[in-house]
């Protein structure tokens, strides 16, 4: 290797490094303030390991709230979403990408063109649309939605498609095999990556929805854990280190996921943008 190109990337690296050290700075003090006795929370320079470590501050924290509660919510929501968002985008996708009927290509401009309105101008509709439908106070304006499709991820999901050989799926119809479960046999099995890429998208932006839950939830009973966590703050003010600690938990599931499903999310993310 070039000494130029040595120094090139020795500079790159370093950067990069430096700039995740800079990112990473509010995570790790989340986590230190998290397990903090409260005189420690706010010294300056700052304390990065407490002394002592209190992890009573987790039970404490997980006591002051219906957690468990929240936790269950929360789980039921999310997966109903990743299913209904799946199975929905995945199907429209389809017909975009390998269907041929008249409007097809129109249609889908007109979807793509959705994603530039805010969802803050469908609000009021929305939810006076699911008020007649009597769904206020219950998880079904939450989960039904996401049975109907989603732009940006019928558009990932068509391009994935896309790029999958057209032989494949041929071959199969050439044995007998209906277009429905081509699709369901042939195109969702090697379409793996793009479907772990809505599933993870799908699953931090149900996991931490807070307008939602807020907006069409008002039992205690029915809470998320973004909605719970605010409540947490009116009725406990600035306990510090009992918050970082619920935040804590409530960000690990995403962590979680993400690490065990980035290889198909990048994976995902670099092919869907290979063929138009």
């Amino acid at each position: 290797m070039k000494p130029a190109r040595a120094a090139y990337l020795f500079f790159v690296y370093s950067l990069l490094i430096i700039l995740g050290g800079v990112f990473l700075i509010p995570f790790f003090w989340m986590i230190s303030t998290s397990v903090k006795p409260e005189s420690q929370i706010f010294t300056f320079p700052p304390r990065w390991i407490p002394d002592p470590v209190l992890w009573s501050n987790y039970p404490h924290a997980i006591d002051a709230i219906p957690f468990w509660t929240y936790v269950w919510n929360t789980t039921s929501i999310t997966l109903l979403t990743i299913l209904g968002t799946i199975l929905s985008s995945s199907l429209v996708a389809y017909s975009f990408a390998r269907l041929r009927w008249p409007g097809r290509d129109f249609l889908f401009v007109l979807l793509l063109s959705t994603m530039m309105l805010p969802g803050q101008v469908t609000m009021i509709p929305v939810f006076l649309l699911f008020k007649e439908l009597g769904w206020i106070n219950t998880i079904l304006p939450l989960v039904v939605p996401s049975f109907f499709g989603n732009a940006f991820y019928i558009f990932l999901l068509r391009q994935f498609f896309l790029t999958i050989p057209t032989d494949l799926e041929d071959a199969a119809r050439v044995d007998g095999c209906p277009r429905l479960l081509a699709f369901w046999h042939v195109i969702l099995p090697l379409s793996k990556p793009a479907l772990a890429t809505v599933g993870v998208f799908t699953f931090m932006g149900s996991w931490n929805d807070f307008m939602g839950p807020l907006i069409y939830l008002s039992s205690e009973g029915k809470k998320t854990l973004a909605l719970g966590l605010q409540g947490f703050v009116w009725e406990h003010g600035a306990e510090w280190a009992l918050l970082m600690a619920v935040s804590t938990l409530m960000l690990l599931p995403v962590l979680i996921i993400f690490f065990f499903a980035q290889r198909y999310f990048i994976e995902g993310i670099t092919l869907t943008g290979i063929k138009g």
